[in-house]
């Protein structure tokens, strides 16, 4: 199982708390320094089954900055794609990369429903 976090983001180490608790084995990354690619991130993208916004970090200063609010929809996903790629701030986080799973962001009742099999 992958984990991508940023460790100064809080819930980040929550979720990083809740792996270490479920005594779930993961291989962490820091998403700004060894961010996604933009293969990688197609391919979580399409076994997600979330849409391409759900990826992006919305709170984030960058976003705003760049008032991707705004522009997104009118935005190609490939378009999307590589600005996800080119800065891992922009990455909603964190994400669980497994064989059959990619969440984005932490929602405890979520994980829990679907790394319940990890778990067993």
């Amino acid at each position: 199982m992958l984990f991508l976090q940023y460790p100064k983001c809080t819930t980040c180490q929550k979720a990083g708390k809740w792996l270490d608790a479920h005594q779930l084995a993961y291989t962490e990354r820091h998403i700004a320094q060894d961010r996604p690619t933009y293969d990688e991130l197609k391919a979580w993208h399409e076994k997600s089954g979330l849409p391409l916004k759900r990826f992006f970090n919305t709170s984030g200063l960058l976003y705003k900055e760049l008032q991707l609010k705004d522009k997104l929809p009118t935005m190609s996903a490939e378009e999307q794609l590589r600005l996800l790629a080119g800065d891992g701030m922009l990455v909603k986080r964190p994400i669980i990369v497994t064989d059959d799973t990619v969440l984005v962001g932490f929602r405890e009742a979520e994980w829990e429903e679907k790394l319940s099999e990890e778990t067993k």
